[in-house]
């Protein structure tokens, strides 16, 4: 078996906040109360994915995992959430430097995932090709029942490889291939019953559903939940005998933790827990 911790697990949420939120071109980082906003700021350019922009949000996310919030928002703004890959920003690449593009794209997607907090992508409008993946690799998805989805690379040139990883860990292969085959857009309530997102909800009621979200995510412990969050993507992927093999050595290993302790002996005493720092 092995070891908790020989184990990848995500980096547990500081007991104090950090330091002010770094300055950036692309993105705006905000916090209230116990919620980081990561905010993509290209508007002019749909929120596309160039290479700085990436980098930006990968030391957004990096900086949150420092803080003691205990929930990241993603989100885009102006009209669209996310276009993708930034062309204009792929012009003139060579085979190396387009796929040291893409790497970075990959880093940013499990940057996400290794970020300790629950991640929610707040979806105002359409998300398409790296736009897609992004929604996909966050924890969680609300979109606005006017928001579209899509990985048009199955109607232009090149086609939405490496998006299409992302988006296949969330919805069925019969789907991804519909998606990624025809390039088509499908709205926000086929992407709920696909799985893609948690909920489409009305216009008007997207920060409302995003509060209520966070509300639900406040009790428990942020260190058990970090390591959880991990643990979960650390398993998706693996046999189911292989998953549980690693699941009992991380559940057993967590479960002598002081967090885990006093969940226990609360639970038992019938009191609320006081989670230690």
């Amino acid at each position: 078996m092995t070891d908790l911790a020989d184990a990848p697990v995500a980096a547990t949420p500081a007991d104090t906040a950090s330091a002010e939120a770094p300055q950036f071109e692309h993105i705006r980082v905000e916090r209230a109360d116990q919620v980081i906003t990561i905010t993509m700021d290209r508007a002019r350019r749909r929120n596309s994915l160039s290479e700085d922009h990436m980098r930006e949000l990968i030391r957004g996310f990096e900086y949150a995992g420092t803080t003691d919030a205990r929930v990241v928002v993603l989100a885009g703004d102006g009209p669209v959430f996310s276009s993708g890959h930034d062309f204009a920003d792929l012009q003139g690449r060579d085979l190396h430097e387009v796929r040291r593009l893409l790497s970075v794209c990959t880093e940013l997607m499990q940057t996400i995932q290794m970020t300790p907090q629950v991640v929610i992508a707040r979806i105002h409008g359409l998300a398409t090709a790296g736009g897609c993946q992004l929604a996909a690799s966050c924890d969680l998805a609300i979109a606005v029942e006017s928001a579209g989805f899509a990985l048009p690379g199955g109607k232009g040139g090149w086609f939405c490889h490496t998006p299409s990883v992302g988006v296949s860990r969330n919805i069925s292969r019969k789907h991804l291939m519909e998606l990624a085959l025809t390039g088509d857009t499908i709205d926000a309530k086929t992407a709920e019953a696909w799985g893609l997102i948690n909920y489409a909800v009305p216009d008007d009621k997207l920060d409302e559903a995003i509060a209520d979200m966070v509300t639900r995510l406040s009790g428990g412990s942020r260190t058990a939940k970090a390591l959880g969050k991990q643990a979960i993507y650390n398993q998706l992927d693996r046999p189911e005998r292989d998953a549980y093999t690693y699941a009992i050595e991380v559940m057993a290993s967590a479960s002598q933790t002081d967090h885990a302790q006093e969940g226990i002996n609360a639970f038992v005493e019938k009191r609320k827990p006081v989670w230690p720092r």
